[in-house]
């Protein structure tokens, strides 16, 4: 790893990973928030050994032009202090990903984002799905009828 590198290094298990500038000296600046507490969130420098946390860091390459180690540097410098963290919107990634290449871009919450709308879509195929079915099952032409049947107590039949 070298100054201005753009490092990363896993969280809770692999479940996502935190993102920080290498300053060169030891230490990273990076966006403290994380996805839980975000709200107290700021950029600032900590020694490497604590961003890591046990982890090992990571060099991401990015496949767009990148700013001279200095410039890197010198940005990451400027934006401590700076609030404003959000996971979706403006994450750690967003912010190496800034101070590195001048753009903000999160792939990793693109693929988040991208998860939860296949998850949603599947939930709302399944459940037009589920109605059909009970429909079906129930005699019932449209979902009004079909709700009202289902909260109906089911007659019990006599066993002879």
């Amino acid at each position: 790893m070298a100054m201005g590198d753009h490092i990363k290094a896993r969280r809770a298990g692999g479940l996502y990973t935190h993102h920080a500038i290498d300053m060169g000296d030891g230490t990273v600046v990076h966006f403290s928030g994380n996805p839980v507490n975000h709200r107290a969130a700021l950029v600032c420098r900590i020694p490497m050994e604590d961003f890591l946390d046990g982890s090992d860091a990571v060099v991401v390459e990015h496949r767009e032009p990148v700013l001279p180690a200095e410039d890197t540097v010198r940005l990451a410098e400027s934006l401590i202090g700076t609030r404003g963290y959000h996971p979706l919107t403006n994450n750690c990634e967003h912010f190496t990903t800034y101070c590195k290449t001048g753009r903000k871009n999160s792939p990793q919450a693109r693929r988040f984002v991208k998860a939860a709308a296949a998850a949603g879509a599947l939930a709302l195929v399944a459940g037009f799905h589920l109605a059909r079915h009970l429909r079906r099952r129930h005699g019932q032409r449209d979902t009004a009828s079909l709700a009202r049947a289902l909260q109906q107590p089911k007659k019990r039949q006599k066993r002879t």
